[in-house]
């Protein structure tokens, strides 16, 4: 897993570990719980998502989570997702989801997070990166769109819950 952290020199992706439990249990707020985690995180549910993410790294599994942390000070600020796999898109389109803990956004952390997970993602071999968001959250909006995505389209989940979605080619370069 070593070969797969990625830094800019101020944001580091590192696969997310069970050293990351704690400061993640405790940067979770009602907007990571509203857009991101789909309710509030417990303990063992949380420990039990990242002993699958660190499954899926070492069988080279369709989830990548990483933990974002500041070179720094090496803190968790929050989390990136990148899924392979995703069934209602193409083979070669990766579905990226980012959060951050409250007292880190703002900075322009998620936009430096997205750049290097779609780097990471290009590198193994997506052409195309697609973000999902839920129109009110203008903050993910603004980072989509600071990183280089366009929007192309608004589904609707089966719940009802509608998406703008926002795409960038990526490139192995």
């Amino acid at each position: 897993m070593g070969e797969s952290r990625l830094s800019d020199g101020v944001v580091t992706l590192s696969p997310l570990c069970l050293d990351d439990l704690d400061a993640h249990l405790a940067g979770e707020d009602d907007q990571l719980v509203r857009w991101l985690n789909g309710g509030p995180s417990t303990r063992a549910g949380t420990e039990a998502y990242i002993r699958k993410c660190m499954q899926q790294w070492s069988t080279n599994g369709p989830l990548r989570a990483f933990g974002i942390h500041v070179a720094v000070q090496a803190d968790l600020v929050g989390t990136m997702d990148v899924r392979f796999g995703i069934e209602d898109l193409a083979e070669d389109q990766v579905s990226l989801a980012y959060g951050l803990y409250p007292q880190w956004r703002g900075r322009g952390l998620a936009t430096r997070a997205v750049h290097l997970a779609c780097g990471f993602a290009a590198a193994q071999g997506a052409t195309q990166a697609v973000i999902r968001v839920e129109p009110e959250n203008a903050a993910s909006v603004a980072v989509a769109q600071r990183s280089g995505f366009r929007y192309v389209t608004q589904i609707q989940d089966p719940d009802g819950t509608q998406f703008k979605c926002y795409v960038r080619d990526l490139s192995a370069g």
